[in-house]
């Protein structure tokens, strides 16, 4: 912080108050920031300048979280496995609801951010194996996806929480369809429109459609959940409405086998036809979203998808051998 001499000399060539110079002070976490600002006086300048009048602030929510921040209980691995991640910024939605899942569970995330191009390189094990959760995230196009398959492979055989977010939960439907339904050579259309198996499919309202941009699903839409589903008791409710970004959706022509095999469509449009959700049976805990949770996260609200993703991989990282943990930048 700025201390009293520097303060004076800066209102005196500003023409302002002494108290009225407000440091800007650098800090690990953004949820920082309010205390800060409290501790140099900015809301009093406000309220005062703006001859508006309230109570004492109440700042122990942020309190609570930055304490949680800076002194967890835990921390966890969690592997983002995704197709920009030169461009941090592209996933800061996600990487946030991910901050938000710790505060919820009083642990540190720690982020292993992997492009998805070097699992197609070097193989699923070799950059995974550490990893105590594993998230595929949105995206379009084919590149990076048979590296997001082989990710979301690893983490059901090896039963790592798995979470796959809109293009994420399309790869989890395609590699089940592969590896365990048997269907060889089965894809999305959108990246092999001669698939024998095309169980992610062009949604019929976007056929002939052209300008993918503006004509996409778009917004929030309802989704009811399936009685006795993992999706219901992270919720705790049966009526949902959650964000949506695409143009492709599950073949409902494959629904019956998938069902057979132990994937349970355990979210769906209110009229039965569109699948938003995907949970297996067999496994402690795996999902997959059609729609984007990251956006209706909040750090004081954490989303259902993530607080129980980032539960079950603390407890996934206790039943795993210990191993130094990645150290990345956090910020």
């Amino acid at each position: 912080l700025l201390d009293k001499k520097i303060k004076a000399k800066i209102a005196h060539f500003c023409n302002v108050e002494e108290n009225a110079v407000i440091t800007a002070k650098d800090v690990e976490w953004i949820y920082e920031v309010p205390l800060v600002f409290h501790q140099e006086g900015l809301d009093d300048r406000v309220v005062e300048k703006l001859h508006i009048w309230t109570g004492a602030p109440n700042l122990r929510k942020w309190e609570k979280i930055v304490q949680i921040l800076n002194n967890p209980k835990e921390s966890v691995q969690i592997a983002v496995v995704g197709k920009y991640m030169g461009l941090k910024d592209s996933y800061k939605s996600l990487m946030e609801a991910l901050i938000h899942g710790g505060i919820a569970n009083e642990a540190r995330v720690e982020l292993d951010l992997i492009d998805a191009e070097t699992i197609e390189q070097e193989g699923a094990k070799e950059r995974l194996s550490r990893a105590q959760g594993i998230l595929v995230p949105g995206g379009f196009g084919e590149r990076g996806s048979q590296g997001k398959i082989e990710a979301t492979r690893y983490a059901r055989e090896n039963k790592i929480p798995f979470l796959g977010i809109c293009l994420g939960m399309q790869m989890a439907v395609v590699e089940f369809a592969r590896n365990v339904c048997g269907l060889a050579g089965a894809n999305s259309s959108e990246f092999d429109e001669k698939t024998p198996h095309p169980v992610i499919h062009l949604m019929e309202e976007q056929k002939g459609v052209e300008a993918k941009g503006g004509t996409m699903r778009l917004g929030a839409y309802p989704c009811i959940l399936l009685e006795n589903s993992l999706a219901l008791k992270l919720y705790g409710r049966k009526k949902i409405s959650e964000r949506h970004r695409h143009r492709y959706e599950f073949n409902n022509k494959y629904r019956e086998l998938f069902a057979r095999r132990g994937m349970v469509l355990s979210g769906l449009s209110p009229d039965g036809n569109l699948v938003e959700i995907i949970e297996l049976k067999d496994h402690p805990w795996f999902v997959g979203c059609q729609f984007h949770p990251e956006f209706k996260s909040r750090p004081f609200d954490c989303h259902p998808l993530f607080k129980g993703f980032i539960k079950a991989a603390l407890q996934n990282r206790v039943a795993l051998r210990e191993v130094p943990s990645i150290k990345v930048a956090r910020r």
